[in-house]
């Protein structure tokens, strides 16, 4: 069974949104920590957490606790995503007899842990976990912990004890987004290191300044060191922690507070602070323009694959794109499953497989159990009744399920009552098969008139670009409304694919600001302009802002 990476992606989206919901109608709440562990808690209850909201009270059920219970608005989120409440009722959070307090109550069924005082979670889960060994249960406890509370001495005494009794069972996360109610954590108490300034990248791109592994190792537990907004490395973490016999496990996660709103990231600021309601609408369509770079690793060495692999994953690339050729629905020939079987250890990053083959059904169960984790078929070569099987052995195996057309194709009638499964769209912008070509400039025209007919059918994908995207042309797409992009010659055709990566986000970035700049103005004309730059605090961000801004003519 595959990850289902798009399934736990869109239900994080979802979630993030509710968060901004609940704490905009309740004037105050906490978005900061509820964004720093929003990948965490999607893969938990999207992938791994056995539970019932029908029945939560399930005797045989996971838990989950969550010891920084300020976060509240992220569990609730994930619960009504989750199907344990209506997503409306998110609208009473910290309401007067609401079930969704500002910290986890019981009288919200599915909760397991009035969260509140600090320290005390850890503690908590070592109780209902030695309590389902000695009922012989094989139920799991998973906790999330902030970095902020494990100033709490309590936190170490817990550490101590789960130790000593092998509590196997418990998985514990460290949210460690460096920040706590009043500033840095390396300003106040620091777990890793003195942070003199205010730029957390030195935190996060400075291994040798990572001490906390240290000190839960000498602790006595497993420790998993990951990046806690990686979907893969989350997963992968929680299934060698399934593995782990005789200690407890924690999982220290790097992450950003407020992670995906650029005005809340990394700022103190947003411990605990509602979003304007004013500024909801261009929040959401922030949330909704996270985008993805995937590498296609044929533009490359194609004598050395797994050299391309390595590129891609020190370049941070969010996929790794797979075009498979049969030389005959394109001319040219790559390679096939077992090529892809054969790379997929190489990394945990997903596989977006491209199939640019004939009769797509025939073969569509040798690429799933190869380890793809995204397989587009094109429209050219399937109908309805193959693309309808094909969807149901790609949704069953819990593997993406995707829809190229050509640039002579149009978006087929017959895909319309997929949309609202699939999970990308391929809009090819050059002819496939044939390397070296320039963008098509027609496709800008053809993705304009694509997106009113996805949302009418309710497509909640992404739409993905694919074919001489570049530097000169990525922030157009983008505003086309692709949100994956491919990068064959542009980015693993470069001697270094890690500045070609960044040189890609850094476009995107920027014509995202200035599309955020000009929803400001729709929603709310200059004076909105100015407050949406104001909130934008932290390094240099508002006076870039401020700058695309004055050249939009919108300040």
């Amino acid at each position: 069974m595959g990850l289902d990476y798009y399934k736990i992606k869109k239900n994080i989206l979802r979630a993030r949104k509710l968060v901004i919901r609940g704490t905009g109608a309740a004037g105050s709440g906490h978005p900061g920590g509820s964004f720093s562990m929003a990948e965490i808690l999607g893969c938990l209850f999207g992938s791994h957490l056995r539970l019932d909201p029908k029945n939560p009270q399930w005797p045989d059920r996971d838990r989950f606790v969550l010891s920084k219970g300020h976060a509240a608005p992220g569990l609730y989120s994930n619960m009504a995503v989750a199907g344990y409440f209506e997503e409306s009722e998110i609208d009473t959070l910290r309401k007067f007899g609401s079930r969704l307090q500002g910290h986890p109550d019981l009288k919200c069924p599915g909760v397991e842990f009035c969260g509140g005082s600090l320290g005390t979670g850890l503690s908590y889960s070592i109780g209902v976990a030695l309590a389902a060994r000695m009922d012989s249960r094989d139920s799991r406890v998973y906790v999330v912990l902030g970095d902020g509370e494990s100033d709490e001495g309590q936190v170490w005494e817990a550490a101590m004890t789960a130790a000593k009794y092998k509590v196997d069972n418990l998985t514990a996360f460290l949210d460690r987004n460096f920040i706590q109610q009043d500033s840095y954590t390396e300003k106040i108490m620091p777990l890793d290191g003195i942070l003199e300034g205010d730029d957390l990248s030195e935190m996060w791109k400075d291994a040798s300044r990572w001490k906390t592994g240290d000190k839960w190792r000498a602790f006595g537990w497993n420790v998993i060191e990951i990046d806690g907004h990686r979907i893969e490395q989350i997963d992968a973490a929680i299934r060698r922690a399934k593995e782990t016999k005789g200690v407890p496990t924690m999982i220290i996660s790097r992450t950003i507070k407020g992670k995906s709103i650029e005005h809340m990231e990394d700022n103190p600021q947003w411990h605990g602070k509602a979003p304007d309601p004013a500024m909801i609408p261009v929040i959401n369509m922030e949330l909704d323009s996270q985008f993805m770079i995937a590498p296609s690793i044929i533009a490359g060495d194609m004598a050395n694959l797994p050299g391309e692999i390595k590129r891609c994953a020190d370049g941070r690339a969010d996929y790794i794109h797979l075009d498979v050729m049969d030389g005959r629905f394109v001319p040219d020939k790559t390679f096939d499953h077992t090529k892809i079987k054969e790379l997929r250890p190489l990394t945990g990053i997903p596989f977006d497989t491209h199939l640019m083959i004939d009769e797509p059904a025939r073969h569509i169960t040798n690429y799933i159990d190869a380890g793809s984790d995204i397989i587009t078929v094109h429209a050219e070569v399937t109908d309805e009744s193959g693309f309808g099987e094909i969807c149901d052995r790609l949704k069953g195996a819990g593997v993406g399920a995707g829809l190229a057309i050509n640039p002579g194709t149009e978006l087929p009638e017959w895909s319309y009552k997929f949309l609202s499964d699939m999970d990308q769209i391929i809009v090819m912008s050059v002819v496939p098969g044939k390397s070296g070509q320039k963008y098509i400039t027609d496709t800008h025209e053809k993705m304009a008139r694509l997106a009113p007919l996805l949302r009418e059918h309710g497509f909640a994908g992404y739409v993905e670009a694919d074919g001489g995207i570049n530097l000169e042309n990525i922030g157009s797409v983008f505003a086309d409304g692709a949100r994956v992009f491919v990068g064959g010659g542009a980015i693993a055709g470069q001697h270094d694919a890690r500045m070609a990566i960044h040189g890609f986000r850094d476009e995107v970035l920027r014509m995202r600001r200035r599309i955020l700049l000009q929803e400001a103005d729709r929603q709310g004309g200059r004076e909105m302009v100015q407050k949406w730059i104001g909130l934008h605090v932290v390094g240099k961000k508002q006076e870039q802002i401020k700058k695309i801004a004055q050249e939009a003519g919108l300040c």
